[in-house]
């Protein structure tokens, strides 16, 4: 039961960071990048793109 809960968290957070990746005013290409990245590394992307991505040209 934990993992589920902890799986839907990770979950959230994708989703959360792919629509906010999306809506961003950056170029497509550092898009699709980071999209990429936050898919195949779902916590490690998540959390590499929170800390290097918003708000960064």
């Amino acid at each position: 039961m934990e993992f589920g809960v902890i799986g839907i968290l990770v979950l959230i957070a994708d989703v959360y960071a792919i629509l906010k990746i999306a809506q961003s005013s950056t170029g497509d290409a550092r898009k699709a990048l980071w999209i990429t990245v936050v898919i195949l590394l779902p916590m490690l992307g998540v959390i590499a793109w929170y800390l290097m991505g918003p708000g960064r040209s």
